[in-house]
């Protein structure tokens, strides 16, 4: 099984004056333009999808959204869990490996969420080892079994990804 490891896009400020509660924070025009980008990326990477699994939270769920888009998968395989909350144990996320279906799946959620998932996979049981940025992701190849230790094969930033797209 390959994971990627897939930060949303960019939101609305938590600073603007007409910013809505945290949960309901949605990507900017600009933010789903760029993880769009991001997503073309990740197919030039050679990255295609059974499945997606997105936090609850709307700026992830609208990036899970545009990666089915891209990556032409039905709505229907976007599966959403706490367990990509910001704040979950990443424990109970790596816990879900096992049940899921062969293939690459793709998991969007927050920092420092992510980072800290990615640590405890290739078996570092503290902190993170990377700091995601918006719209950056990493390939994790778990073996058969799908528990950690996992290997790393890359960490991309939105940059990168996006420059590997062939519509930047």
């Amino acid at each position: 099984m390959r994971l990627v490891l897939f930060r949303h896009g960019i939101a609305v400020d938590r600073q603007e004056p007409e910013c809505p509660p945290d949960a309901d924070r949605p990507l900017t025009t600009e933010g789903t333009h760029l993880t769009r980008q991001s997503a073309e990326g990740l197919r030039r990477m050679k990255v295609s999808p059974a499945a997606v699994l997105t936090s609850p939270l709307l700026r992830a769920t609208q990036t899970a959204r545009t990666l089915a888009d891209v990556f032409e998968i039905k709505k229907s395989s976007i599966v959403t869990t706490d367990a990509l909350l910001p704040l979950k144990d990443p424990g109970m996320f790596l816990s879900m490996l096992p049940e899921l279906e062969d293939g690459d799946i793709v998991a969007v959620g927050h920092a420092p969420h992510l980072d800290e998932t990615l640590a405890r996979a290739i078996g570092l049981s503290f902190g993170a080892v990377t700091s995601l940025k918006k719209a950056g992701a990493a390939l994790l190849e778990f073996g058969e079994r799908r528990s950690p230790p996992a290997r790393l094969v890359w960490i991309l930033p939105a940059g990168t990804l996006r420059r590997l797209s062939p519509k930047s």
